[in-house]
């Protein structure tokens, strides 16, 4: 935290200023939320940052395209507001074309997107077999929920909320 009396060796008047000042605004504590927590801005900023960064090398800019809209969107953000105009330049100056698109954007971002596709699939993928093993011993056990949660080797009322929350009907 920046000291009063350290604040730089200046006359009096204008050291007695400084220390009023630090003390004035020390009194209030402005907490923001980190980006993850605003994604309703990651857009508005990525277009604010794109556009200061292509007219600082002079490079016409168009604008995002979604996929990659949806990818600064999805992403974590753990270097927040820094890391995004980071992101940003990066795709501003390796880009090829007048938007960025998803190959523009960084290594990190496009790996953790391709680690959440692959977990949704495994999630997916899991589903549907507990589904299809549900349905089958349902049909075997002809429509009997105790018999086909017995045939599982499972209690009935697992059976029943496995059911609800893979939305097969009862």
């Amino acid at each position: 935290m920046l000291q009063p009396t350290k604040i730089l060796n200046k006359p009096s008047s204008l050291a007695s200023f400084d220390r009023d000042l630090y003390y004035r605004l020390n009194v209030v504590a402005v907490t923001v939320p980190p980006l993850r927590e605003r994604r309703d801005d990651i857009p508005l900023l990525a277009l604010h940052f794109a556009a200061k960064y292509a007219a600082k090398i002079n490079r016409p800019f168009k604008g995002i395209s979604r996929e990659a809209r949806a990818l600064l969107m999805n992403y974590s953000w753990p270097g927040n507001v820094r890391e995004l105009e980071n992101a940003i330049e990066h795709a501003i100056v390796l880009g090829l074309t007048e938007e960025i698109v998803t190959e523009d954007l960084p290594t990190t971002i496009l790996e953790e997107q391709s680690a959440a596709l692959a977990g949704a699939r495994y999630h997916t993928a899991l589903n549907r077999t507990k589904k299809e093993l549900i349905l089958s011993s349902l049909r075997e056990a002809g429509g009997s929920y105790p018999e086909a949660a017995r045939l599982l080797g499972l209690h009935p009322k697992h059976l029943h909320r496995l059911t609800r929350n893979l939305n097969l009907k009862s």
